[in-house]
């Protein structure tokens, strides 16, 4: 049996590290390959036939939804399956990729469930699902993150793994202050600028409001309320912030939950540290992030719910 051929592009080295190992564990019959950007892709479309592609939407030099409509504009590819992977989810978004002939849709952080359901739809639609089946069970799902806070605390949930690199926590009786409005304490000299906003942090399964502390063009760093379940170490998420004078644009910054650290010193801490690492590549978002350092509480911010 002939081996199927997925492509994974996205400028981010980290998610195509995540989708590559999720599909060689739910699939091993795929043969994955990446492409780093869009123009390296659109070169290997053009030298090699694939059953599938994953692409991202934002990437520079040449987008997704750009390389998704020169793709069906080739007579060989017009039956293959096109999923755009993003932080996208838009009505205007998704109406221009399904004009420009997406197949399916696929927005960011995403959970290891949700790609195994997508690939699998897109097969099944080509014919190509049993034969990937017949020649392979698929192993059971284990999650991207290997190292989430559930492997590291032995499943407990009380417990709340300490950052790698310790920042100042805010006091535990100014949390509820933090993410209410109220004044937030004054940042350490030598440390990112502090205090700017609020904004949503997005995980595969849940949303959750946050403070953010201190933000750099690598990271930021979060007050959230502990919810249920708890975010896991290395989990994708999405950062929505609120950008323009307006308000009518969102930025969204990719990244993973890098570490976790309890505000407060007891297993019963109601507020968690979260420090976010970001993984984009794009030149206008870190325009924007530089523009944000730059402003500090000038800048709006998206508040979830307004």
């Amino acid at each position: 049996m002939s081996k199927l051929n997925v492509l994974v592009v996205d400028d981010a080295p980290f998610i195509r590290d995540l989708i590559k190992k999720g599909l060689r564990n739910l699939f091993p019959g795929l043969v994955v390959d990446e492409a780093a950007d869009g123009r390296r892709a659109q070169t290997m479309l053009g030298k090699q036939r694939f059953d599938l592609i994953l692409c991202d939407w934002e990437m520079p030099g040449m987008t997704g939804l750009e390389l998704l409509s020169w793709f069906r504009a080739q007579p060989d590819h017009q039956g293959v399956p096109f999923i755009m992977v993003t932080s996208r989810g838009d009505k205007e978004n998704v109406v221009q990729a399904i004009q420009a002939g997406v197949s399916d849709y696929m927005g960011k952080p995403f959970s290891n469930e949700q790609l195994a359901a997508k690939v699998k739809k897109a097969l099944q639609r080509t014919g190509k699902l049993a034969e990937l089946q017949a020649g392979a069970q698929p192993r059971p799902a284990t999650g991207f993150a290997n190292d989430s806070l559930g492997a590291l605390t032995a499943g407990r949930s009380d417990v709340v793994q300490p950052a790698a690199a310790p920042v100042a926590a805010p006091a535990a009786s100014s949390s509820a202050a933090l993410l209410t409005g109220a004044a937030p304490p004054a940042p350490a000299r030598g440390k990112a600028a502090a205090n700017f906003g609020q904004g949503q942090l997005r995980l595969p399964n849940a949303s959750m409001a946050c403070l953010i502390k201190a933000i750099s063009l690598k990271e930021a760093l979060l007050v959230v309320r502990r919810g249920d379940p708890l975010p896991q170490i290395l989990e994708t998420a999405v950062l929505d912030l609120e950008q323009g004078e307006d308000g009518n644009d969102v930025a969204r910054l990719n990244g993973y939950l890098h570490s976790l650290a309890a505000v407060e010193a007891t297993p019963a801490s109601e507020w968690v540290q979260v420090n976010f690492r970001f993984i984009d590549r794009d030149p206008v978002k870190l325009d924007y992030l530089s523009r944000l350092i730059a402003k500090g509480t000038a800048q709006r911010h998206y508040v979830p719910g307004a």
